[in-house]
């Protein structure tokens, strides 16, 4: 089994609040966040699989590429996050954004061969999801 993980870049804007909250309580609780704001994203997707007799590889690259095109970033690169339909309801943190895009990922890909989504939103700030079982 072999993993692969491919990197792709993404700029958007955002701005945290949850909706359950009023916003003075979302403005104490996501600070200058909860201004809009905005990312120079990094999304990495890790998928694993067995190498092809063939081809030698593990997944096909430009059937990942275009699943993490056709199912992210044509819907969330230079956007309000917001305002993407696929991720009405998440709270745009980076560990939302984990979780909606593993959640769009999953079916495009062989079943199981996902194993990480990591949104990096900064250099310090790193958010990594690898489904309900783990």
């Amino acid at each position: 089994m072999l993993e692969l993980t491919r990197v792709y870049h993404f700029s958007a804007g955002h701005r945290l609040a949850s909706p359950s909250l009023s916003p003075e309580a979302n403005a104490a609780l996501y600070g200058k966040c909860y201004r809009p704001h905005g990312h120079n994203y990094y999304l990495e997707v890790t998928v694993a699989g067995s190498p092809d007799r063939v081809t030698g590889m593990a997944m096909d690259l430009e059937r990942l590429d275009g699943a993490v095109r056709g199912r992210v970033l044509d819907h969330v690169d230079h956007r309000t996050l917001e305002e993407v339909p696929s991720l009405a309801g998440v709270v745009t943190t980076g560990e939302g954004l984990a979780r909606a895009f593993w959640r769009l990922l999953a079916p495009a890909v062989p079943a199981g061969a996902l194993r990480r989504v990591t949104v990096v939103e900064t250099a310090k700030n790193r958010f990594q999801y690898e489904g309900e079982a783990s």
